[in-house]
């Protein structure tokens, strides 16, 4: 079963036909990539998902549950991790006590108590930032760290509520080249590890190409291309509207 499934997905602003009747699926373990240019559609079709935006006209799917107009906190419960292009953490709590709260919240969800101190949030927490490679950044405020520390922080924080399914907009946007392959060298390893199916949004498209197992190409709303790199590379109509003569 797929994790994701978006049918005849729609959304209009007034006049302006923003999402045309998309529809695609995600597989638990697969990074898929949602590409175009600004103004594509991007953004609002990942707003729908997320429950931040009702969609005028379609359906989505998680694990076969209905969840087409649920609001942000109900779609998180259900098990959607988000990061997003500007990142947001607690700039004034320490990078464990951020991945803490969602753990605590986490376990909130599951039924658990809420209680001030859990060991084991603690060393879920310690073991989740050793596996992202911020230990060291542990007791270091948010507020201080570099940009690229901060998107390994807002990630810990998706992963933390053990998502099926990660939306990630623009993941890399912001950061040195090195941090990029990095970060999503760690993303695609622990989603196969985890089968935790990754939707991402990205301008990168060294980044797109060498991680992404499928790509989707939005223009003006509408889905215009699917399938492996490969194929998305090679397409006309791609080269024409987004990748010109550059890949």
């Amino acid at each position: 079963m797929a994790t994701l499934e978006v049918e005849g997905l729609a959304k209009n602003f007034g006049g302006v036909q923003a999402v045309r009747g998309v529809s695609f699926a995600v597989r638990p373990g697969e990074m898929l990539a949602l590409i175009g240019p600004n103004g594509a559609g991007k953004s609002t079709c990942f707003n729908m998902l997320n429950g931040q935006l009702r969609p005028d006209a379609g359906r989505v799917r998680l694990l076969g549950r209905d969840i087409t107009g649920l609001a942000p906190r109900k779609v998180w419960r259900l098990g959607v991790g988000r990061t997003f292009q500007i990142t947001a953490t607690f700039g004034s709590m320490t990078v464990l006590e951020n991945v803490q709260m969602a753990l605590l919240s986490h376990h909130r969800r599951l039924g658990g108590l809420w209680t001030p101190v859990r060991r084991l949030d603690r060393a879920d927490a310690e073991a989740l930032l050793a596996r992202l490679g911020m230990a060291a950044q542990a007791e270091r405020p948010c507020g201080i760290l570099a940009y690229g520390d901060l998107k390994r922080v807002e990630l810990a924080i998706a992963l933390a509520n053990d998502p099926k399914l990660l939306l990630m907009d623009e993941p890399t946007a912001g950061m040195a080249p090195q941090e990029r392959v990095a970060l999503m060298a760690l993303t695609a390893g622990i989603a196969r590890e985890r089968g935790i199916a990754v939707l991402f949004t990205e301008h990168d498209m060294d980044v797109v190409f060498t991680h992404a197992d499928r790509m989707l190409v939005l223009d003006r709303g509408t889905l215009i291309a699917e399938g492996a790199p490969a194929e998305v590379r090679a397409n006309p109509r791609v080269r024409e509207v987004y990748l010109g003569g550059s890949h």
